[in-house]
């Protein structure tokens, strides 16, 4: 059974989530806090397979928490609970750079606490940053100004020059727990005369991915945007899909562009990396890269396996130990998928090494 840390001012948010908690078999209830001062007691005396941590508490909220944390170098798997405002979204971004694993959204009234929804939703994340092997490293600091262009890092790790690359290309990332972070070590790594357009379905709802995409593109030579309905795909161009619809990459007039879809949830997740990859089945792109990164389930893994019917591919899945959650990568290294494994901090250098630059 793993013992879990409740963090929340809300005495009525601690009372649903510790019944939710309680509810599964897996789960323990072995301390709950009202502040992040108490938080911090608790962290730096006991150990915990899991801390869910409110934002907004008196005395010390959940941010200050995660700062203190990282002074004094102390790891916990932790996950956000957080509002679904403009504001609360860039906060999550904050913690999720600051440390935290990955984030549920809390609705607006106590009843929706209580529902289907959000009870699958937080046992499923929470499910995820308990069986995390690797304590996020919440004093590992992030880029917060854009790469200047030359040196570049990305060329630090040069095994071969850049090789001239020919035929049209595109780049396919798929990403879920761990990823905001892990996207940050990739994308900002990327050339700004990258060859080739890139296009990322990372598990968020629509408010958080508008506000990544705002945050890598201040890091990023790459212009990046949260995908809307029609944008045409161009090099250099990186697309977010937007949460809570499908994205599909479609050819009209010639021209590749965003298209969303609304089935039902896929995997669980919407938007879903299955149907990102099979919308890609009739391209005419000599060459589709997939890229699988941190997260779990298996998004992923059965678009890739029909995209590959009909196109040739280069899949890159990211290396277990570099990865917050091992499942995406794992089930398409497992699938026999993978062309390469690659750590994180050499991704970046991989697609660019794929695609090549103009």
């Amino acid at each position: 059974m793993k013992n879990i840390l409740v963090v929340d001012d809300s005495a009525l948010m601690r009372r649903v989530i510790c019944d939710i908690i309680e509810s599964d078999e897996r789960f323990h209830v072995q301390d709950k806090a009202t502040n992040g001062l108490e938080a911090l007691d608790l962290i730096c005396s006991k150990s915990y397979d899991a801390v869910i941590l409110d934002v907004n508490m008196p005395r010390m909220n959940g941010l200050e928490l995660l700062q203190e944390l990282q002074k004094r170098k102390v790891s916990a798997n932790i996950m956000m609970v957080s509002t679904d405002t403009m504001e609360g979204a860039k906060t999550t971004l904050d913690a999720l750079e600051l440390g935290a694993m990955d984030f549920v959204h809390k609705p607006g009234n106590a009843m929706d606490c209580r529902t289907e929804d959000f009870k699958d939703r937080l046992l499923n994340v929470l499910t995820a940053v308990s069986d995390s092997k690797m304590k996020m490293n919440v004093f590992q600091k992030l880029p917060t100004s854009k790469i200047p262009a030359a040196p570049r890092k990305v060329m630090d790790i040069p095994r071969r020059s850049i090789p001239v690359v020919s035929g049209s290309k595109i780049v396919a990332i798929a990403s879920s727990t761990g990823g905001p972070k892990a996207l940050q070590s990739v994308v900002p790594k990327l050339p700004g005369n990258l060859k080739v357009p890139v296009v990322i379905v990372q598990h968020m709802p629509a408010a958080f991915t508008a506000s990544l995409a705002e945050r890598l593109d201040t890091l990023s030579e790459l212009h990046v945007k949260e995908a809307a309905e029609g944008d045409v795909l161009e090099a250099g161009n990186v697309y977010i899909a937007k949460g809570g619809k499908h994205l599909n990459i479609v050819m009209s007039s010639g021209k590749y562009s965003i298209h969303y879809t609304d089935e039902p949830n896929r995997e669980g997740v919407k938007p879903c990396a299955n149907y990102m990859y099979e919308s890609l089945c009739d391209s005419k792109f000599d060459e589709v890269v997939c890229v699988v990164m941190t997260g779990m389930g298996a998004d992923g893994t059965k678009g890739i396996i029909n995209l590959k019917k009909k196109k040739k591919l280069h899949v890159i899945a990211q290396e277990s130990s570099t990865c917050a959650v091992y499942g995406m990568p794992r089930s398409v290294v497992n699938a026999g998928l993978a062309d390469q494994i690659v750590p994180l901090e050499q991704i970046a250098h991989e697609i660019t090494m794929n695609v090549g630059v103009r």
